[in-house]
């Protein structure tokens, strides 16, 4: 009986392994969305998390959902800002843009 044949590859990251993977079956983008989602409450911050939530990206726009039109308003005046603090959190996953839209999940 022969030994299982060891690979003399490095060790990976698992995380870089499973982007990878998600990259090759085509569900970078989601991977992506995945990633903003967990890092958004660092990247915006207790007040704009507390009222909002990344729910998907395409291309490089980010949709948020905010609670209120009131938010909104008040998002679309700080949208600048959360670029920012996504850019920090996610370096090279983070969108160039921001639409953002009213929903009750908010």
């Amino acid at each position: 009986m022969s030994r299982p044949r060891q690979s003399k590859s490095r060790p990976e990251a698992i995380g870089a392994l499973i982007d990878r993977v998600l990259a090759d079956l085509g569900a970078g983008a989601t991977a992506r969305a995945v990633r903003i989602a967990d890092h958004w409450l660092d990247a915006v911050g207790p007040e704009i998390a507390d009222h909002s939530r990344p729910v998907g990206i395409r291309g490089d726009v980010l949709e948020v959902t905010v609670e209120t039109s009131v938010w909104c308003q008040q998002l679309q005046l700080r949208i600048p800002e959360i670029l920012a603090g996504l850019r920090r959190s996610v370096g090279d996953d983070a969108p160039a843009r921001v639409w953002l839209r009213v929903s009750k999940e908010g």
